[in-house]
């Protein structure tokens, strides 16, 4: 189980990363573009992942990882279930994300 908390933390530890109110949900953004959302009420987190990626995560758990319904899903907007999920397959979902939307100037930094 990760904490709201602990999942901030995360999400805002990469380069130039920024947390935003997005539709009444925290949005975590690099250079104006979201890579993950959180649902407080719900504890979900939704990320931006590749198909590959999002098939993969899928793949390992249904339960902690599935697509967003409808054609948001089908783009690879994925949610994962904060109080399921484990702190390092969150990081890696969170990573995943952030460097399919960061320019590869700031995601090579992580990777």
């Amino acid at each position: 189980m990760v904490t709201i908390e602990e999942f901030k933390n995360l999400a805002g530890s990469f380069p130039e990363s920024s947390e935003e109110v997005h539709f009444e949900k925290g949005s975590f953004r690099v250079r104006k573009k979201i890579f993950a959302t959180l649902d407080e009420k719900k504890r979900q987190v939704v990320v931006k992942l590749s198909e590959i990626d999002q098939s993969v995560f899928c793949a390992f758990d249904g339960t902690v990882f599935y697509p967003v319904k409808g054609a948001w899903g089908k783009k690879g907007w994925t949610v994962i279930e904060l109080q399921n999920v484990k702190r390092d397959m969150l990081m890696d979902a969170i990573k995943a994300s952030y460097c399919l939307v960061a320019p590869k100037s700031l995601s090579v930094k992580i990777q």
